[in-house]
């Protein structure tokens, strides 16, 4: 069974809008021509692809039909432009990205990119560890992530490993640490996490052999802050390299790295624009991590 490219662009539309007439007017038709359009897509693949809630949201099965939507959308609108039939104008790519990275080396690679090839790009920010699901869902066409293996529809390419260092601001670590980075002292010393979801400071905490549910934590949530947080001795914290060149006053509290793995991936389709943005991310990792 081929799933009609129509069909499918339909519930894209629906859950983009947010309801059923949303996308009646989006896609000028009636909303009883919509219902029929996707009523005729769940008999043909046999599953409830869409929650009729308000707003209208997919199911699992609908996000895979989501994923396909978008990657057709993406060829139709690079054919059009090999063939010198866009209208669209300036071409477009969704990424997903983590926080560090956006904030250390992902910009450059995509600042030649706009220059040479007139892209703009819709980044979608997340944790490393979740912007894999970004891909799933149908939200981006590719990301950061440190997922290896691939997204289902998706290629996984290694880019390379950040690695972080605990620092804290002079006056901090005289404060908290001043016979050195003991359990003892980890076990009270406030730290900063960016969110719930951050775990690098509890892995070297855990690396140290100190209970991660001890210390009282700051959450804040931007990279930049996060950094200046530490430079302003509210807590302790990870940063990486480049992190670490840029801020002011900090020291470096020892212990181990705390590693992270990073892969670039992608829609497993034959798109120009996604593999020369790939080829220069790729290259631009190869240089930084």
């Amino acid at each position: 069974m081929q799933i009609p490219a129509d069909l499918a662009q339909t519930l894209a539309t629906a859950v983009e809008e947010g309801s059923l007439e949303g996308a009646a007017r989006a896609l000028h038709l009636t909303q009883p021509a919509v219902s029929q359009r996707l009523r005729t897509l769940e008999r043909l693949t046999g599953q409830v692809l869409l929650v009729r809630s308000r707003p209208v949201r997919a199911t699992p099965a609908g996000e895979i039909v989501l994923r396909y939507a978008k990657q057709v959308a993406r060829l139709d609108a690079e054919t059009s432009d090999l063939l010198g039939l866009s209208t669209a104008g300036t071409p477009s790519l969704s990424i997903g990205v983590n926080a560090d990275s956006l904030a250390t080396w992902f910009l450059p690679p995509l600042a030649r990119l706009t220059d040479r090839l007139g892209v703009v790009f819709d980044l979608h920010r997340d944790d490393e560890g979740r912007t894999a699901d970004l891909l799933a869902n149908g939200t981006v066409a590719a990301a950061v992530t440190t997922q290896r293996d691939p997204v289902p529809g998706c290629t996984s390419t290694r880019l390379g490993t950040i690695a972080y260092r605990a620092v804290a601001s002079e006056g901090f670590a005289r404060r908290w640490f001043p016979a050195g980075v003991t359990r003892e002292a980890l076990a009270v010393a406030p730290l900063v996490d960016v969110d719930r979801e951050d775990r690098l400071q509890t892995r070297y905490l855990e690396v140290m052999g100190v209970d991660a549910a001890l210390p009282p934590r700051h959450r804040i949530p931007t990279t930049p802050d996060f950094g200046r947080a530490i430079e302003m001795g509210m807590a302790w914290g990870l940063m990486p390299q480049v992190q670490r060149d840029a801020s002011t006053g900090i020291v470096d509290l020892g212990g181990p790295d705390v590693t992270v793995d990073l892969y670039w991936q992608q829609w497993r389709v034959h798109s120009t624009l996604l593999d020369e943005v790939a080829a220069e991310i790729a290259a631009e990792a190869a240089r930084q991590l």
